[in-house]
């Protein structure tokens, strides 16, 4: 082989690094499910794709978003930096956009007064936490500040969320869920096959 063959090949290899990066960092990026908070919507060994770009991109150097499509709205299943400790990404679906009114009242969400209609909601324990104990089951009222998200897991019970640690910088959100592309049971240790292209909702 020669050196201009090689010379060829490393720059290929190279352009097709940089796209890949490039992919990663501002479309698409992959997401393993590691806990079982998304419940039932998303399970454990779910692996995801994730729209960087609807929500906006971060140039290099720069905190500030451009290009923004779109902003995360109620319902949307997020990707973000945990605010405790922003080196872990987080998922969970948001509930409360700036400006809005969030109370928990026995278990049911509500949104500026009015409940909130949650088909993908799990509750797996019947008893109500009062609020001496823990935000989980009794919580409120807050008002979303200005460029803040409050979000939970659908796994009411069982997710460590906005109502334990508050809320999620937009800045901070990485992007939009939008479909499963492999799921792996560790238990029965095989694929479940019928869950690939599911689109999140």
């Amino acid at each position: 082989m020669t050196g201009k063959k090689i010379l060829e090949y490393i720059k290929s290899i190279g352009i097709a690094i940089l796209i890949a990066l490039f992919i990663r960092a501002y479309i698409v990026q992959a997401f393993k499910i590691p806990s079982g908070s998304m419940i039932p919507t998303l399970l454990i060994g779910d692996h995801l794709l994730v729209n960087k770009f609807i929500y906006g991109v971060h140039p290099p150097f720069s905190d500030k978003k451009v290009l923004v499509f779109e902003k995360p709205k109620r319902g949307d299943i997020i990707v973000f930096k945990y605010p405790e400790d922003p080196s872990r990404d987080f998922i969970k679906r948001v509930i409360g956009i700036e400006g809005d009114t969030i109370e928990i009242k026995n278990k049911k969400v509500f949104v500026n007064g009015i409940e909130l209609k949650e088909p993908y909601a799990r509750y797996v324990d019947s008893y109500i936490h009062p609020r001496e104990l823990d935000p989980r089951d009794n919580f409120g009222p807050v008002k979303v500040p200005k460029g803040k998200l409050f979000v939970m897991g659908d796994n009411r019970d069982q997710s460590y969320d906005s109502r334990f640690w508050g809320f999620v910088d937009l800045k901070d959100v990485k992007g939009k869920a939008f479909i499963i592309y492999w799921s792996w049971d560790s238990e029965s240790n095989k694929p479940r096959l019928e869950r690939i292209g599911k689109i999140i909702k």
